[in-house]
């Protein structure tokens, strides 16, 4: 099961999905919500917290939530303060019931991972792109438009027609023809 604990939060923050099963895992921290009673809501423990990225807005609460759950974190920059542990470009990593494989798609920013499941479809694309072929910015600290859309080409390439559902870094998920949203972003992030 996956939840999205930060869908009614009125603050500016990134989705922060919850994933229960075999693996309890956490999608990213959010900021600027008390992500942690949120957790707490759904369940005692936690066993991983990946990051798609280390914007803030994804990040913020990472602290508040290692002390709460004594977690450790995933994600592909070592270097960062909120990365305790490296996930590999291709490295599988479980997630709930599944394994997800980690993609690294720089752009939006250069430590940038989508996680995909290739047993149900399901992706956590951070933000590489969004619902109605929204992209990424990359007009930020160590944004690039042209690695942008190698990385959307990419994570096309990966999922091909077996992309059932994107859950993304800000706004609604899409779980109806989210293959039409992602052609959308590889086409408009072409647009100049």
């Amino acid at each position: 099961m996956i939840h999205n604990l930060a869908r009614d939060v009125q603050a500016f923050t990134a989705n922060v999905f919850l994933a229960t099963g075999d693996t309890t895992a956490l999608i990213d921290a959010g900021a600027n919500f008390d992500v942690v009673t949120r957790i707490r809501d759904h369940v005692d423990s936690l066993d991983r917290l990946y990051l798609t990225h280390t914007h803030p807005d994804h990040v913020e609460k990472v602290p508040a939530v290692k002390e709460a759950f004594d977690v450790e974190t995933w994600g592909f920059d070592p270097g960062s303060e909120y990365v305790d542990n490296a996930i590999a470009d291709g490295e599988t990593v479980p997630i709930g019931d599944d394994d997800y494989e980690a993609i690294h798609t720089p752009g939006h920013k250069p430590d940038h991972l989508c996680l995909y499941a290739r047993s149900t479809g399901a992706c956590f694309a951070g933000d590489l792109v969004f619902a109605n072929g929204s992209f990424g910015r990359t007009d930020l600290e160590g944004g690039d438009r042209e690695a942008l859309i190698e990385s959307i080409d990419r994570l096309r390439d990966t999922v091909g027609d077996e992309l059932t559902a994107l859950y993304v870094g800000h706004g609604p998920s899409i779980t109806e023809r989210p293959g039409d949203d992602l052609e959308l972003a590889a086409r408009a992030a072409r647009t100049r």
